[in-house]
């Protein structure tokens, strides 16, 4: 059975951020995911985490209202995702998070890219002890981000050719950038480290767009079992009405999002 994360970003907000490892544990997930902890101290977040396994956060973004979305791929800002980059790391290391998103930031053309890379090699000489991944964003919702693309991910990933950073697939990304997202699963399955879910094509609780999550439960069991499949979504009600599909898939009593 994979490992269910919820991301406490988006999840539980009817409660304080520091509340939320407590409902989630107590409605049934075996681990968080947080976009940004930033904003709450370290010993803060150990006390609310309470030994429950942190999966994943992602690198700063910068000033997310002025348009920042993290510095890897930013050529001229090196020094700016340098120091990002160790602030995620001091906060993976202490919360023992499994793995550290990257965010590559607004750019574009064959200099970011190379940037972008330079970086990667970088962080992982850094800071040796963390498994990293990126993630490729569609840009309906998140304009100008350099990494949108799965298979320019690949490549990347390829070049650099190191085992502690792989693919991050968001089951609604994929969809959104590729149309089939079990073709994007299918193709890359070998190089994804982390998965995140919702529903398509509303971003709401887990299901449809043709994509079954059993399969996926199943695939991730077979093949790659410390994988955590974190729950990224918009509730379209309160979030622990909204909780069917986690008892369904953790009982596979229901077949969902076929």
């Amino acid at each position: 059975m994979p490992r269910f994360a919820a991301n406490l970003t988006l999840l539980f907000t009817e409660v304080p951020m520091l509340d939320r490892p407590d409902w989630a544990v107590r409605s049934g997930f075996d681990g968080v995911e947080v976009l940004f902890p930033y904003d709450q101290p370290m010993s803060d977040w150990e006390s609310a985490l309470n030994g429950l396994p942190l999966a994943l956060i992602n690198t700063p973004p910068g000033d997310w209202a002025s348009g920042d979305r993290g510095f890897a791929a930013v050529p001229g800002m090196e020094l700016r995702f340098r120091e990002s980059f160790l602030r995620a790391a001091e906060y993976a290391t202490r919360l023992k998070a499994g793995r550290v998103h990257v965010m590559s930031g607004v750019a574009k053309g064959p200099q970011a890219e190379q940037c972008y890379a330079e970086n990667l090699v970088w962080a992982l000489a850094e800071a040796p002890g963390l498994t990293l991944t990126v993630e490729p964003l569609n840009p309906d919702d998140m304009p100008g981000y350099f990494l949108n693309d799965y298979d320019q991910a690949a490549r990347i990933l390829d070049d650099i050719g190191d085992p502690r950073i792989g693919l991050q697939f968001d089951l609604w990304h994929a969809a959104r950038l590729h149309g089939d997202a079990g073709a994007v699963w299918a193709e890359h399955r070998h190089r994804i480290n982390h998965v995140q879910i919702a529903g398509f094509p509303a971003r709401n609780e887990p299901g449809g767009g043709g994509f079954s999550l059993p399969d996926l439960c199943d695939e991730i069991d077979s093949h790659c079992p410390e994988v955590w499949i974190a729950a990224e979504y918009r509730p379209a009600r309160g979030t622990a009405q909204g909780l069917g599909w986690l008892a369904a898939l953790k009982s596979r009593g229901a077949l969902i999002g076929g």
